[in-house]
């Protein structure tokens, strides 16, 4: 669906974005990742047609960005960071607006605007000026004014900041729906980790311009060799049983706490399972254990420094 190969921007002798490279498979979320100055909103704009890149290459659907702006804006769907509507304007009028300018009307664009308001389940509020929604229902007014074209690729920046608890789980579940029902291909930028873990099958970190890490989090999180915890009760649990759990192939480490075993243990999509195995040859039998992954917030600080940024 969407190809960056090798793209750069260039401010004068600033580097924003430095020949990062991408590639992003139809019907896929995707978790685009980074710090405050990293460069995700300038990739962003370049991804969405908005700024040219200085080098480098573009490809929707196969196609050249730079060749076929018009036709390919036409499959983008994006949600901008700030609100972009007209307060004065209802919710309905804001949608006939911007669906007109991708050249929709007569009865198709009355069905877009009605399929809309729909899916962001705001058509009982249709007919109201947008100046008198909440933060949340103006959220939901962008997402479906990004939606009214029917685009293949969405891009939503930042899309739940500064918004209330229920109205944030509106917007994740019709981000949900919208790529596993439909099969809309989406681009997902947050500083909230839990909305990424949710949504994305696939995590892009980019750091000062470069892509730092991609894959899925298990896949990172075994490159960096973060280990796994797993917290493990048995019916005698003492120094012997912690000396004989710490011998264990890819235990890295074992602690006694409140009773149970800490076993800090080397990355593997069988990790828990294996140890869990080896405790039991070892007449160890586990009345209850726990298992947790590095959370995706640890996995990104491990990339990224936990330095604040401007």
């Amino acid at each position: 669906m969407l190809e960056l190969i090798e793209i750069s921007k260039t401010y004068g002798s600033y580097t924003a974005v430095d020949r990062l490279s991408l590639k992003v498979v139809p019907g896929e979320a995707l978790g685009l990742l980074g710090p405050n100055g990293a460069g995700k909103s300038t990739l962003v704009s370049m991804i969405a047609g908005i700024l040219a890149p200085t080098s480098g290459r573009i490809r929707i659907a196969g196609q050249e960005l730079t060749r076929h702006t018009k036709e390919l804006k036409a499959k983008i769907g994006i949600v901008p960071q700030d609100i972009a509507l007209y307060e004065a304007l209802t919710a309905r009028d804001n949608l006939e607006f911007f669906g007109s300018l991708y050249g929709l009307s007569g009865p198709l664009l009355k069905e877009r605007v009605r399929e809309a308001l729909d899916i962001v389940s705001l058509t009982d509020r249709q007919n109201e000026d947008v100046s008198s929604f909440s933060g949340g229902m103006k959220r939901r007014v962008n997402i479906a004014a990004s939606l009214i074209h029917h685009p293949s690729l969405l891009i939503l920046d930042e899309p739940t900041v500064g918004i209330d608890p229920q109205s944030r789980h509106q917007i994740l579940e019709t981000v949900k729906r919208l790529n596993r029902e439909q099969g809309v291909t989406v681009i997902y930028t947050s500083h909230y980790m839990e909305e990424v873990e949710q949504l994305c099958s696939r995590i892009a970190v980019v750091d000062h311009g470069r892509l730092a890490a991609e894959g899925t989090k298990q896949a990172i999180q075994a490159r960096l060799g973060l280990p796994h915890l797993l917290t493990v009760g048995l019916a005698e649990c003492g120094p012997a049983e912690r000396e004989l759990a710490a011998a264990l192939p890819g235990v890295r480490s074992a602690e006694l706490r409140e009773g149970r075993l800490a076993l800090l243990l080397a990355p593997s999509e069988t990790a828990a399972a294996d140890t869990l195995e080896a405790l039991a040859r070892k007449g160890l039998k586990p009345t209850r254990f726990s298992f947790e992954e590095a959370s995706l917030e640890q996995i990104f600080l491990n990339i990224t420094g936990g330095a604040p940024r401007d």
